[in-house]
């Protein structure tokens, strides 16, 4: 085990950066021994020698001249030691790191800018400078496992114009903010990239970067080969899918597939299939990417939760993501848990839907299939004033570390009212990384609380009622019902699965109603109060009969 020393150098008493740098030493697997507060430079170089170090860290945080006069000194006393293949760091404020840079002594300074995991990534042997593709894994999992305890961090892009987004992610690949682009594509691109003929010039850029060509994606991919070498992921789009994923791959080395189960077609308006046919091709695109050893996140629930469905068929939807992404021999799912939706859910309530989301998915798991959990902010809770809406994001995302995400997908705070720029995006990021930071320090386990254990309990216990009806709709010769399409789209014909939103749709039913009670968005009689899943189905069931 290799040993780091620190302590902060002079009359100097600062030392919270040092510990934190300590605590980060430990989880790198480094032997730490903290030196204290105004360490005199004869002190430090004996504790080196005494403790056989192989790094030394020390800070001064008072007068830059002074603390310059003060690190000259050290670097001439530590010469033998350096000379010897001891390394030094130094932490200051960002007047005296320049200082001490200028003194081509330290192997690394840091001024307090540098993001925890970032540290954690010099202490476990990365270059912080020069750093090269090679430095940074460059597959979704590698890089979970590479970060950890530290999420990684996802954010949606891509401005109207090709030039600017290519811009944009290079500024943000060059500030470290994200360890995944999500490219946010125009609509036209998503529906008609290989059919040319059907694009209207009138929407270009509309929902986001105008891409029309594999050079497109590949300019965009080689913008973000800089900074931190984040990888790129794009939507699964709303036809040609597999057409669509094969050149993903080629193009931007995709991360994972998103794709849902229910939606993208003309269920909402996004796609040219029907619900069943849809179905169909989502399944054949999760299994291409399951064939190719490649994650994928079926970002289902939360389609229902922004139509304010109720708790239960979030839960029961998140299920069936889970279920498909098995039954198509995916190996790495990505399960995506969108807190705020709908935004009236109160925290408590949300904790408790995802918990139950967990418990009836973790029994999927085996040797062959492994669980990602992602979590994010809901796409329409973001208040409008920009201060709030910072607020709500850095409290959204410390609610989101009770469930150890592996992936924080940051919804940015200009949600409400424009589509985040690279400079947004990176104030997100640095919102996002200090609450992460502040619950890996010690945040408390809320999923302890009593009331969310009995809501837990509740939505598990209604889900599967939903399920084993969903069992009950399939002909009796079908070998698999979750999985398949006609039984999926009898389900929603249904009511069985519905939400408000779906109101004079042409496949759904619609007629469900929800409201907040106590924080958790249940279904509702005609008398406006809380009504049971037995009770509602059985209602559904019979005005079908």
């Amino acid at each position: 085990m290799k040993t780091v020393i620190a302590g902060a150098i002079g009359e100097c008493v600062h030392v919270a950066g040092i510990i934190n740098f300590l605590r980060l030493a430990e989880q790198a697997g480094w032997r730490t021994v903290f030196l204290g507060p105004a360490i005199s430079t004869e002190a430090i170089i004996a504790a080196a020698r005494r403790e056989n170090a192989d790094l030394v860290g020390i800070s001064y945080r008072l007068t830059p001249e002074t603390g310059e006069r003060l690190l000259g000194e050290f670097a001439e006393a530590a010469d033998e030691l350096h000379r010897q293949g001891v390394r030094f760091t130094f932490g200051g404020t960002p007047p005296i790191a320049r200082r001490a840079q200028a003194l081509g002594f330290f192997e690394q300074v840091f001024d307090g800018s540098e993001p925890s995991d970032l540290v954690l990534a010099y202490l476990r042997g990365q270059r912080l400078s020069d750093a090269s593709e090679m430095d940074f894994p460059q597959s979704a999992v590698e890089r979970i496992l590479w970060k950890k305890p530290f999420p990684l961090l996802r954010h949606h892009y891509g401005q109207p114009s090709l030039s600017a987004t290519l811009e944009g992610i290079r500024t943000i690949a060059d500030a470290k903010a994200l360890d995944v682009i999500s490219l946010g594509i125009d609509q036209d691109a998503q529906a008609n990239f290989f059919h040319p003929e059907r694009l209207n010039p009138r929407q270009k850029g509309a929902g986001g970067v105008p891409v029309r060509s594999p050079e497109d994606y590949r300019a965009l991919y080689e913008a973000s080969r800089r900074g931190n070498y984040p990888l790129l992921r794009s939507y699964s789009g709303t036809d040609d899918f597999i057409r669509l994923a094969e050149m993903y791959r080629e193009t931007i080395n995709i991360a994972w597939c998103a794709i849902p189960i229910f939606w993208f077609n003309q269920m909402d308006g996004r796609g040219p299939w029907g619900l069943v046919e849809s179905i169909r091709e989502h399944q054949k695109v999760v299994h291409w990417y399951g064939e190719r050893d490649l994650p994928v996140e079926l970002n289902e629930p939360h389609h229902w939760g922004m139509r304010d469905a109720p708790d239960v068929i979030f839960v029961v939807s998140a299920y069936l993501s889970a279920y498909h992404a098995r039954a198509f021999k995916v190996r790495d799912y990505i399960a995506q848990m969108m807190f705020n939706s709908p935004p009236g859910t109160s925290d408590a309530m949300d904790l408790a839907k995802m918990l139950a989301i967990m418990a009836l998915i973790k029994p999927l798991e085996d040797d062959t299939f492994r669980i990602w959990r992602q979590t994010r902010t809901g796409l329409l809770s973001y208040p409008l004033q920009e201060d709030a809406a910072k607020a709500h994001l850095a409290a959204s995302v410390y609610l989101q570390m009770a469930l150890k995400p592996h992936i924080v997908h940051i919804v940015g705070h200009t949600e409400a009212h424009h589509a985040a720029t690279a400079e947004d995006i990176i104030a997100a990021s640095r919102i996002a990384r200090k609450a992460i930071d502040t619950a890996l320090a010690g945040q408390p386990d809320m999923t302890c609380d009593p009331a969310i254990q009995v809501r837990v309990e509740e939505l598990t216990r209604e889900a599967k009622i939903t399920l084993d009806t969903i069992r009950g709709l399939a002909p009796a010769s079908t070998p698999d019902p979750l999985i398949h399409p006609e039984t999926l789209a009898k389900a929603v014909k249904l009511g069985i699965l519905d939400a408000p939103h779906l109101q004079n749709n042409l496949f759904a039913r619609g007629c469900i109603r929800t409201r907040i009670f106590n924080g958790a968005c249940m279904a509702i009689d005609e008398a406006g109060q809380p009504i049971s899943e037995s009770l509602r189905i059985r209602q559904l069931l019979q005005e079908d009969a």
